[in-house]
């Protein structure tokens, strides 16, 4: 075992009800030289969580890399735990605020200045700022995730640097009003917000799906670092609360690269908690693959999905539908801490997780 490549992946539980979030643990390499990564630390009570879990399973005090995929706080508010209680050999995030006099001739309001929009972004994104503070003061390094990053055994496949600073910062909610902004996202989330409340249902069958194609979600959550590794063959693809255009981004850089992301790809985080704004039929046909007959069999791949304990709409089940039939075992967290592994020591006392069942019946659009 000392000599053969493995890795495990750890997701913790994040938030009760609706409220979810993400806080993953990554180990992989040999025995004698792992490698730890943290991809978002959910709250401050999920990142003690990881660090109890880091000094427990992996038996180090030392995280080599720490990723905060955007700045929501219930991705990045747990990370300033991490920082402060372990050894951090460098630090992943986005600061949008260093480019604020970039970006500053997209806003109508003359009255603001590159310092003033620096600032507002800082005190609207206080997480993210905090925890560039916390390591700029305990001396940790502080690198930005853009396609093509190398993150030690991993690339990030998106966001491009263009597109994030000429596009996706002036779009975060928490940006000043753009000249003529198109606020098309905002209107979609109310809507499926208010849809939440009452929700009716349709059914649905193997072979058919009821995702759409023409689903946003917020330039937030399409700033998410998704970042690919590829372990012995076994194809790792964490998503964050990415949507369909840096989904399909990633696509497009890794099949440039000359990598197929469906014949590779064997562990998948689903996008943003479950949420049905932020995938379709033609992403994850690119992403994971085509649908499988229902008497195929098997199933060759994981996806993973962080949800609240008592969730009541994540992940959704047309998400989850849309997973299955591409020869996905889902696993959400709801509640408990979930891990998948290969070539790794087993762990004691712990049990295989029930999957996620196909379903009948799906939440309605309208």
């Amino acid at each position: 075992m000392t000599d053969e490549i493995g890795f495990e992946i750890d997701f913790l539980p994040v938030g009760n009800g609706d409220r979810s979030g993400d806080a993953i643990a990554l180990r992989y390499g040999t025995a004698c030289d792992y490698k730890v990564i943290v991809y978002d630390g959910g709250t401050k009570d999920a990142g003690q969580k990881l660090v109890d879990h880091i000094r427990k399973y992996y038996g180090t005090e030392r995280v080599d890399y720490v990723i905060s995929s955007h700045p929501d706080s219930d991705h990045a508010a747990g990370l300033s735990v991490v920082l402060k209680q372990l050894e951090v050999g460098e630090l992943w995030m986005h600061r949008p605020w260093n480019y604020s006099s970039v970006i500053l001739h997209y806003f109508k309001d003359g009255r603001i200045t590159d310092t003033s929009l620096a600032a507002r972004l800082k005190d609207e994104m206080t997480a993210a700022h905090a925890l560039e503070q916390l390591a700029n003061k305990l001396g940790i390094p502080i690198y930005e995730p853009f396609s093509g990053s190398i993150i030690g055994g991993f690339v990030v496949l998106s966001p491009e640097k263009n597109w994030y600073v000429h596009d996706l910062i002036a779009e975060f909610q928490k940006s000043p009003e753009q000249k003529e902004a198109d606020t098309s996202w905002i209107m979609l989330k109310k809507l499926s917000e208010a849809a939440g409340k009452a929700i009716s249902w349709v059914a649905e069958k193997w072979g058919i799906e009821t995702l759409r194609d023409d689903v946003e979600t917020s330039a937030e959550n399409e700033s998410s670092v998704i970042l690919f590794g590829n372990i012995e063959g076994q194809g790792i693809l964490l998503t964050g609360d990415a949507g369909l255009q840096a989904l399909n981004d990633s696509a497009d850089y890794a099949q440039a690269c000359g990598v197929s992301l469906p014949q590779i790809l064997r562990f998948i985080q689903i996008p943003h908690h479950g949420s049905r704004h932020n995938v379709s039929t033609s992403v994850l046909d690119r992403i994971v693959g085509p649908r499988k007959p229902i008497d195929d069999g098997g199933t060759s791949k994981t996806a993973f999905v962080s949800a609240g304990k008592d969730s009541t709409t994540h992940p959704r089940k047309a998400v989850v539908n849309a997973f299955i039939p591409r020869g996905c075992k889902v696993i959400a967290t709801q509640g408990s801490t979930k891990c998948h592994f290969r070539n790794m020591p087993p762990r004691k006392d712990w049990s295989d997780a029930v999957s996620l069942t196909f379903s009948s019946q799906v939440e309605a659009w309208d």
